[in-house]
């Protein structure tokens, strides 16, 4: 089984960067760069995709996704599949593995079951106040019932969990920027139509899910990864597949960031999250992942949350795929 990671980095290469490629001497790790990258020598199993090689790879999406912006991830993502990954573990350069990494298999018996559309997955690993970023400020005081059952299912995406700087949002770094060690705890998976929002920090794709891996580029940087996290949820269910989440495998030694600058690329998160759910449980989808997300978005474009330009990009992912799977 061919095992990918993919990080984009500006970054000179960081201590994560050096501490997967030590770790995961049997995956290939993918950088990929930006017109702000500085450059990194191919070495042991890294691959740096500077723009240049990126345009020699004549993918669509390369011509059509805006430079300096998160959503080049996507051509490191197709990239993988093209070099025949089946697996996809997608971090950040500031998240260091643990020497104990490792994601549990693609089947999961705990299930979280609620009446609520919302469920602080956080809340399962730690008694500190803490929602991940994304997640409904209006349902972070919600009293919610749930139960847990025993049903095996399957696994599209896995999320973990990553101590000291957890991803959390700026009003929460802001307010209280308590750095947190989540406990250890088994795995849980959320049952059918309950959401949490995941990210791309520390997550893990099967081969059957990587048309979700697709980052909308007509969003902010801090609300991209978690629109996208939405819509996987809502088009995993659709095909029997469900989004699990695991104790930290990673500790983040956070890159500098300017909190109130977060704050402003994360009022979508605020103001819009909601709407997106309401969105993607009113409409009827297909088992066709790629046609489920034109779907989608063409729905989030009529609503003013993605432009008209975000279907032209997600096209030309959607011909890309279609070559590569």
């Amino acid at each position: 089984m061919k095992k990918t990671l993919i990080i984009t980095t500006i970054n000179p290469k960081t201590e994560a960067v050096d501490a997967f490629a030590n770790l995961l001497e049997d995956w290939e790790i993918i950088l990929v760069g930006d017109k702000k990258s500085q450059s990194i020598e191919d070495e042991g199993n890294i691959t740096f995709l500077s723009v240049e090689k990126q345009k020699e790879i004549e993918f669509e999406t390369a011509d059509v996704t805006p430079y300096n912006h998160y959503a080049r991830k996507n051509i490191g993502y197709l990239y993988a599949i093209k070099s025949g990954a089946e697996v996809i573990y997608d971090t950040d350069d500031d998240n260091i593995p643990y020497q104990n990494w490792v994601f549990p298999k693609f089947k999961q018996s705990e299930l979280v079951t609620t009446e609520s559309r919302y469920w602080n997955v956080y809340k399962h690993f730690t008694e500190e106040k803490v929602w991940p970023r994304g997640y409904p400020l209006d349902e972070i005081n919600s009293k919610i019932s749930y139960s847990e059952k025993k049903k095996e299912v399957d696994i599209g995406v896995w999320q973990g969990l990553a101590d000291k700087e957890p991803d959390v949002d700026a009003i929460h770094r802001l307010t209280i920027g308590k750095q947190i060690i989540f406990n250890t705890h088994p795995p849980i998976t959320l049952d059918k139509h309950v959401y949490c929002p995941f990210n791309s920090q520390n997550t893990l794709w099967r081969k059957n899910s990587f048309p979700l891996l697709y980052l909308p580029s007509t969003v902010s940087f801090r609300f991209t990864d978690i629109l996208r996290g939405y819509i996987t949820q809502r088009l995993l269910w659709k095909n029997d597949h469900h989004l699990g989440f695991t104790q930290s495998t990673v500790y983040q030694d956070r890159n500098e960031h300017d909190l109130m600058a977060d704050f402003k690329s994360e009022i979508d998160c605020y103001l819009q999250s909601k709407s997106v759910v309401n969105i993607l449980e009113s409409i009827n989808l297909d088992e066709d992942y790629l046609e489920s997300l034109k779907k989608v978005y063409t729905a989030l474009s009529k609503e003013g949350i993605v432009s008209d330009l975000e279907l032209n990009r997600l096209e030309a992912w959607s011909n890309d795929i279609k070559i590569l799977i």
